[in-house]
């Protein structure tokens, strides 16, 4: 299935620098930054800086360079938030949505990394 890409979401708009963000990391292929709207007491955002819109269109499309790269630093980004199980951190969630059944709300590949508190079997919003 071929994918095609807004320019204008958010998170493209974000990488452009058009729109500020709390960078908490940066690689050449990668942004992680603050959630704006958190939901728990650590929720951190990691983007690809490449034009894919879900999990699947990143994993079947981008070079192998940039899917390390992304990856890596979202380790880094759990290391940095000290939510690592296995370095005495308590655990974390990953969270990524894709199309309309799971409610993607930017058409701009995305993980979601929260922490900090109990999250229980689902996390609701609000």
């Amino acid at each position: 299935m071929a994918y095609s890409y807004d320019d204008q979401n958010i998170f493209a708009r974000i990488l452009r620098g058009e729109i500020p963000n709390q960078t908490v990391l940066e690689s050449e292929h990668a942004l992680a930054f603050r959630d704006i709207h958190p939901q728990a007491p650590e929720h951190v955002l990691v983007i690809p800086k490449g034009p894919y819109v879900t999990f699947d269109h990143f994993a079947l499309e981008a070079s192998a360079e940039e899917i390390v790269d992304f990856h890596r630093l979202a380790g880094q980004v759990c290391a940095l938030m000290g939510v690592q199980p296995g370095a005495g951190g308590l655990g974390y969630r990953t969270i990524s949505n894709a199309g309309e059944h799971s409610a993607q709300e930017v058409p701009h590949y995305h993980v979601h990394i929260l922490g900090g508190r109990p999250l229980g079997p689902l996390l609701s919003r609000g």
